[in-house]
């Protein structure tokens, strides 16, 4: 199971593993795939204190960051802005919604003593606040940096190639594949409609081939809806080099999955998810709840763009995840980014179980697909 992008990027399978949390990232990485590490929750300090811990747990072996700039936001002209004139712009409405639902639900309020900023849920999904990100991924082993939501900015091409990292981008569309290699990066991910968090409306298995086209020959990786060997077979008969796996580790014994919507996931099916703006103001699929379905009703405020809507509901979030143990309430709403092949994830497994069987499957396959080529012999 090798392909030019194990070469390219040093790894033994053409596995990317993108998590939040750096027990998965690790662990795959010493599974002989690659883990990639989401970077946008953390703050420059923390990342460092990451990417220290997982340069010391998987030695040499490679490994990967990921932020994110979205090309669209508020504030993108002034290439950011900060917390306190965003917080200024959401509207008393949406405040008065979130904590009308939150009451209705019953959700109760966080401790005095953990009550968060008026400016908390700005994330790192602006130009001015993913480039100290970017210096601190490359001060450490990284090997590959990635981006989503728009082309990779200059910044982020030039050091990367000046310090021997690899650049990914993520796309959703042909044109958008095209626009990321304008940009200059190494590796194209054409990620479907069925994956988790930020995706577009164009399923993978229409997708990646338009991309491998578009693109080639710069190698691209297959994400959505891939979470065994079988998934991966077909993303490399579509013309990928690799897959990029996000949702599949969720359920995973290393991942930092709040446990009650760990349990959801490992309950629901492929169609118990849905592609909304509940969660960050732009589209992305997550686990279907009260939650989504809230946000979803034409009745009620609109989701506000990126990065107000996470600013809004950032305490809201706190507060549900601190309750949904013991609130009936907080456990109908709470939710998180997951794709359609949640159906598959019943099971907790240990990451590197999942990389293995990944590899093994992948093996039945191709052997299988392999057979019923007519070589003549019949």
């Amino acid at each position: 199971m090798r392909t030019p992008v194990c070469d390219l990027l040093g790894i033994e399978f053409p596995i990317l593993a993108f998590s939040h949390c750096r027990d998965v990232v690790a662990a795959v990485t010493k599974a002989g795939g690659m883990g990639v590490l989401g970077a946008v929750a953390f703050t420059p300090e923390q990342l460092d204190v990451e990417l220290d811990w997982i340069d010391n747990e998987v030695g040499d072996r490679p490994y990967g960051v990921d932020v994110l700039v979205p090309a669209k936001y508020v504030g993108v002209e002034e290439g950011g802005l900060e917390g306190r004139d965003l917080a200024s712009m959401i509207p008393d409405e949406h405040r008065r919604f979130v904590d009308d639902l939150l009451a209705r639900y019953g959700v109760p309020p966080l401790p005095q003593d953990e009550q968060l900023p008026r400016d908390v849920g700005l994330l790192s999904w602006s130009h001015k606040g993913a480039k100290p990100l970017m210096d601190v991924a490359f001060a450490h082993k990284t090997r590959l940096i990635a981006n989503a939501l728009g082309p990779a900015p200059d910044y982020m091409v030039e050091h990367a190639h000046a310090n021997g990292v690899v650049v990914a981008g993520l796309v959703g569309k042909k044109q958008h594949a095209q626009r990321q290699m304008n940009a200059g990066v190494d590796i194209i991910v054409a990620q479907g409609y069925e994956a988790g968090g930020h995706t577009g409306e164009i399923s993978t298995m229409v997708l990646v081939p338009e991309v491998v086209d578009a693109v080639a020959p710069t190698p691209v990786l297959a994400a959505g809806g891939i979470g065994n060997g079988r998934q991966i077979a077909a993303s490399l008969a579509l013309g990928a080099q690799g897959v990029w796996c996000g949702s599949v580790w969720l359920t995973t014994e290393e991942a930092e999955t709040h446990p009650v919507v760990k349990e959801k996931f490992l309950a629901a099916t492929s169609s118990d998810t849905v592609r909304s703006r509940a969660s960050t103001g732009k589209p992305a699929r997550q686990l279907r709840s009260a939650w989504t379905e809230a946000w979803d009703d034409p009745n009620n405020p609109d989701p506000l763009p990126m990065p107000l809507h996470g600013m809004l509901i950032a305490e809201a979030q706190g507060r549900m995840r601190r309750s949904a143990a013991t609130n009936d309430g907080a456990r109908q709403l709470v939710n998180y980014f997951v794709g359609q092949v949640v159906g598959q994830m019943n099971q907790v497994k240990p990451a590197r179980q999942v990389v293995y069987e990944m590899v093994e499957e992948f093996i039945d396959a191709a052997q299988r697909i392999g057979a019923l080529v007519d070589d003549g012999t019949y």
